[in-house]
């Protein structure tokens, strides 16, 4: 998939569920909520392959992927011990523009990878310009130096909703999140049934 760049209410309404959080998608999406197109589909049920493959697009609308990307996530915990599904959503949780977005320093996961992208980010002292990077437990993320980006966050942290994450610690003053442990089911932000993602990938 890459970077979508399309209509991003289009794709809430699609998959009936806010992938995407920008005030508009959120807005268009509640004003009308069935389905996008000429015919509504909402009553129509999907064959088992095409409610797999809705799946799989979820995941990789909401947290950014595409789909080599997330084939390499899926081939890295395929072997694991557990539940792959559950891994691979995981794995998709430690990705740094998730954290980013989850702790309260963007209100989008889209400005959260381009804050990234844009070296705003340290990790352990070094700058970090891959929004797929993973974290692991220890990592400390802060805000680089400048400040005019110490503003910027400040702004937006003071406007956010966090969503308080039991695995990492958030210190809003300082603009620093420490990852405390590695997460695990109950703290997987998206619904989605990742079993059936599992077996549509390992057709």
């Amino acid at each position: 998939m890459g970077r979508y760049t399309g209509p991003k209410a289009r794709v809430n309404r699609r998959f009936g569920a806010m992938l995407y959080e920008t005030a508009g998608a959120v807005r268009a999406a509640d004003r009308r909520p069935a389905p996008p197109g000429m015919h509504n589909r909402a009553g129509r049920r999907p064959s088992n392959y095409g409610a797999a493959l809705a799946e799989k697009q979820k995941i990789k609308h909401y947290y950014g992927l595409g789909e080599r990307q997330l084939r390499r996530y899926f081939d890295a915990v395929v072997h694991k011990k557990g539940n792959t599904g559950e891994s691979l959503l995981l794995t998709c949780e430690r990705r740094l523009d998730n954290v980013v977005r989850r702790v309260g320093f963007t209100k989008t996961r889209p400005q959260a990878r381009q804050g990234v992208a844009h070296g705003h980010f340290y990790v352990n002292g070094v700058k970090v310009s891959k929004p797929n990077y993973l974290l692991r437990a220890g990592d400390v993320i802060e805000v680089r130096g400048r400040e005019n980006l110490k503003n910027l966050y400040r702004g937006v942290i003071a406007n956010a909703s966090p969503d308080p994450l039991d695995w990492v610690s958030f210190d809003s003053e300082n603009l620093k999140a420490t990852v405390l442990g590695l997460p695990g089911p109950a703290d997987i932000s998206l619904p989605v049934d990742a079993n059936s993602v599992v077996e549509f990938l390992s057709r």
